[in-house]
C-alpha cells in the first residue's frame, strides 16, 4: 500500500468533503488541503508552501505534482455551524424516541459491519494522517473491540434495568439521552476519537463533530462513510449526524453560546480543557474531557520481565505523542538493574521511518525543544541517561537537525523526590520514559508506598502492574483508585471488549471524570414507575409503613429510643 493510491493531481481524483450539515452537503469558506506524510518527511517547507498556496487560492491543484496532495475538506462558515446545531436539536427528540434495540444493537452493529467491510481504508486514512502502520492497526483494533458484539452487549444491559415489585408495578432505571452533544476530537488520533463518540448517538443524542483543521480527512472519512450510511439505513432523522471543519476558538465558542447544545466532548491539554470545563459549566453544558495523561506501570519483583519491558516499549509507540501509553515506570529496586537492560534491548530496536513502511513506529516530533528541556530537567536533578536523548534523521542516523527522537530511557532512584522531575510530574509528548527505583525497604512497606505514588498522581488516565503474587496484586487491585483504567499483566494501550479505552480522574477528565462509555456520559439516570389502573394513590404513599406494621413489629418513636 502507498499514498500514491490516494491521491494524483486532478481534483477529481483525490478525496474530497465538504461540510455535512443535517444530511447535506454545503460548500463552505474555501478548502483545507491534506498532504502526504511522505512529502511532508520528504521536503516539509516546500510541501508546506504547496498548501498555503492552495488555501489561498494563489494556485490550482493541477499545477501541484502527483502524490503531494491527498485530499480536501471543506472550511465551514458560521452558517453552517449554526445550522448543523439547530439541525440536531430538531432531530434529537425523534432520534431519541426510537426503540434500544435500534439505537444501541443495530446503530453500532451496522458500524462495527462497515469498519469490517473497510477495515484496510480505514488503515489507509490513519496512514494519510501521519500514523504508522502498526498504530494503525492498533487503532483498528480498538474500534473494532469497542463496537463488537461483547461491547454492544454490555452497552445494551446498562441502558435499561426492569424489576417488578409486590404490587404489580413495573419498575424502570434506564438513560435518557441529554441531546444535542458536540464533539471536539484531537489532532493526534481524530478518526479513532470521533469514532469512539458515536456511541454518544447509541444513547440516542444527535451529533455533532468538528474536523480538526491539520487533519481533517480521517473523520469527514470516518463519520460520511461509515457512520451516516447506518443512520440513513435505520430512518433516523438526517439532523442526527453533522460534522464540519474548521477553526477550533470560533467552533468552540458557539457551541458553549448555543442554547441547542447539551453536552461537549473536548479532546485537548489538560490547561485548556479545564478552563474550558468553567466555561461549559457556567453556561450549563455538561463537559465530557479527555486530555492528558500520565501513566503509570508498577514492575514488582516477581514479575514476567521479559513481558514487562515488552509492554514499556509501548512508551515509545508513535514517539510518545498518544496519551494513553506509559509515561513513568516505578520498578522494585530487586530487579530494576535486569529489567533496565531488557527494556534497553528492546528500545533500541524501535526505528523511525515513512508511516506507510511495516515495522516503524516512530513519528516525527515536530517541538523537539520541549523533550530537550525535559531531559536537561531530569539530569540536572539526579537522573541518569540510559540510553537515547538525540535527535534523529529518517534514516535512523543520528542528527540534531532531525525530525524524529531517539527513544529514550533514564532511571531516577527514589520515590520520594521522583516528582520533583518534570518528567514525572507532568504529561511528556515526546519519546522519554523515566525508570523509578524506590529505595529497597520492607515489601508491604515498599507496596503502601507505590499505591500511595499512583493515587496521588495529578491525572487519572490508566495504570498497570506486572507481578505474579496473587496477593500482592489483589492489594494493587483493591487500593489502586486513580484513573479511569487499571490493567494487571497485560499491554498497557491494549484494548479489550467491554472496557473503557477513554476517560480518567484529575486533570484527565476533570472534575467530573471517570472511565469514558460515550453512551454512558452522554446520557443521564432516570426512573420509571408503571402502575395497574386501579390502584389507589394512598396505597402507594403509605405502603412501606404498612408492611412494616404487618411484621408486628412496635412502630412508636419510644420503642426505638428516638424519644429523646
Amino acid at each position: 500500500m502507498t499514498e500514491l493510491s490516494l491521491a494524483t493531481n486532478r481534483a477529481a481524483d483525490i478525496r474530497t468533503y465538504r461540510s455535512y450539515v443535517a444530511g447535506k452537503e454545503v460548500d463552505g469558506d474555501g478548502w483545507v488541503y491534506v498532504l502526504s506524510p511522505r512529502a511532508l518527511l520528504d521536503d516539509a517547507f516546500a510541501s508546506l508552501t504547496i498548501k498555503r498556496k492552495l488555501e489561498q487560492g494563489r494556485i490550482e491543484l493541477s499545477e501541484v505534482p502527483p502524490g503531494v496532495v491527498v485530499g480536501r475538506v471543506a472550511k465551514a462558515d458560521p452558517r453552517s455551524v449554526a445550522e448543523a446545531l439547530e439541525g440536531a436539536a430538531a432531530a434529537a427528540p425523534e432520534w431519541g424516541a426510537f426503540p434500544l434495540d435500534v439505537r444501541v444493537e443495530a446503530f453500532s452493529a451496522g458500524i462495527y459491519d462497515r469498519l469490517v467491510e473497510h477495515a484496510e481504508t480505514v488503515v489507509e486514512m490513519l496512514v494519510a494522517e501521519g500514523h504508522p502502520l502498526e498504530l494503525a492497526r492498533w487503532e483498528v483494533s480498538g474500534m473494532l473491540d469497542g463496537l463488537g458484539p461483547a461491547s454492544r452487549e454490555f452497552y445494551r444491559s446498562q441502558m435499561q434495568w426492569e424489576y417488578h415489585d409486590a404490587a404489580g408495578r413495573r419498575l424502570l432505571v434506564r438513560r435518557q439521552p441529554d441531546g444535542v452533544v458536540c464533539v471536539n476530537p484531537p489532532a493526534n488520533a481524530p478518526l479513532s476519537s470521533a469514532l469512539l463518540a458515536t456511541m454518544a448517538i447509541a444513547a440516542g443524542n444527535a451529533m455533532v463533530v468538528r474536523a480538526p483543521r491539520s487533519v481533517p480527512l480521517g473523520v469527514m472519512y470516518a463519520m460520511r462513510e461509515l457512520v451516516a450510511p447506518v443512520l440513513a439505513e435505520l430512518g433516523a432523522p438526517p439532523g442526527v449526524l453533522s460534522v464540519l471543519c474548521g477553526d477550533p476558538a470560533p467552533m468552540l465558542t458557539a457551541w458553549v453560546a448555543s442554547p441547542h447544545v447539551d453536552d461537549i466532548m473536548y479532546f485537548g491539554s489538560s490547561e485548556n480543557g479545564i478552563r474550558f470545563q468553567s466555561s461549559c459549566v457556567e453556561a450549563g453544558k455538561k463537559p465530557i474531557l479527555e486530555l492528558a495523561g500520565n501513566d503509570v506501570v508498577v514492575v514488582w519483583k516477581d514479575a514476567d520481565l521479559d513481558c514487562a519491558a515488552e509492554a514499556l516499549t509501548e512508551s515509545f509507540y508513535g514517539s510518545g505523542q498518544l496519551c494513553m501509553i506509559p509515561n513513568q515506570a516505578l520498578v522494585h529496586p530487586d530487579i530494576a538493574d535486569e529489567l533496565i537492560r531488557l527494556l534497553v534491548g528492546k528500545a533500541e530496536r524501535i526505528r523511525p521511518g515513512y508511516p506507510d513502511e511495516e515495522g516503524v513506529l516512530l513519528t516525527p516530533v515536530l517541538r523537539n525543544d520541549r523533550f530537550h528541556a525535559c531531559l536537561r530537567d531530569a539530569l540536572d536533578k539526579g537522573a541518569t541517561l540510559v540510553c537515547g536523548g538525540h535527535g534523529i534523521q529518517i534514516d535512523g542516523s543520528r542528527s540534531s537537525s532531525g525530525m524524529f527522537l531517539e527513544p529514550t530511557v533514564v532511571r531516577f532512584d527514589g520515590l520520594q523526590r521522583a516528582r520533583e522531575l518534570d518528567a514525572v510530574r507532568r504529561e511528556t509528548f515526546f519519546p522519554l520514559l523515566p525508570v523509578v527505583v524506590p529505595a529497597p525497604a520492607d515489601d508491604d512497606l515498599l507496596l503502601a508506598e507505590l499505591v500511595a505514588f499512583i493515587n496521588s498522581n495529578a491525572y487519572g488516565l490508566r495504570n498497570s502492574v506486572w507481578a505474579a503474587d496473587g496477593a500482592v496484586i489483589d492489594r494493587f487491585v483493591a487500593e489502586i483508585t486513580n484513573g479511569g483504567l487499571l490493567k494487571i499483566n497485560d499491554s498497557h494501550i491494549g484494548f479489550l471488549p467491554r472496557l473503557p479505552t477513554h476517560g480518567g480522574t484529575g486533570l484527565t477528565g476533570g472534575v467530573f471524570g471517570e472511565a469514558n462509555y460515550p453512551i454512558l456520559r452522554t446520557s443521564h439516570v432516570q426512573g420509571v414507575a408503571i402502575s395497574a389502573t386501579g390502584q389507589r394513590p394512598r396505597d402507594a404513599v403509605f405502603g412501606g409503613w404498612r408492611a412494616l406494621q404487618a411484621t408486628g413489629r412496635s412502630l412508636t418513636a419510644r420503642s426505638e429510643g428516638l424519644d429523646g
